[in-house]
């Protein structure tokens, strides 16, 4: 009976030599993005931060950098829309359930968009919305990338 190397290193010779080999038609492919680094992205207000991280460090894949531009644009819209409503019902006496309820719906967008992106993610599909992505690289790709 004969001894064979384990299969871990036969794997590895041949990326070394494959490596070395100018020639080679096969080339190295580059590592996919973890998808729970991309999941981090998408987390309701808490994936705010290590997208912002991203942009600031300029370093990601190009798909790392679109859905961190997405996750900071909706957190930022949410932000804006929640401390306007908020003040807006503070300051009036009419208005306030009224601008109460619509502060709700917007956060239960937020959170419900959230969710369904981070569903599209792990199931492989289009991680793009369709105003939302093309504010973000126009507004976020100018001042942050």
């Amino acid at each position: 009976m004969e001894n064979f190397e384990p299969k871990e290193n036969r794997e590895l010779l041949a990326g070394e030599q494959r490596d070395n080999n100018p020639q080679s038609p096969i080339p190295n492919p580059p590592s996919p993005i973890p998808k729970t680094q991309l999941l981090l992205y998408l987390i309701p207000i808490i994936g705010f931060f290590p997208s912002l991280w991203t942009l600031y460090r300029g370093q990601g894949s190009r798909e790392q950098l679109a859905i961190s531009r997405l996750s900071i644009t909706l957190a930022l819209i949410w932000l804006l829309g929640y401390l306007l409503l908020a003040s807006g019902a503070a300051t009036s006496d009419f208005l306030t359930l009224r601008l109460f309820i619509l502060n709700s719906f917007l956060t239960s967008g937020y959170f419900l968009v959230s969710v369904w992106l981070i569903l599209r993610l792990i199931k492989g599909k289009s991680r793009r919305l369709p105003g939302f992505s093309t504010l973000a690289e126009r507004v976020l790709g100018k001042y942050l990338s």
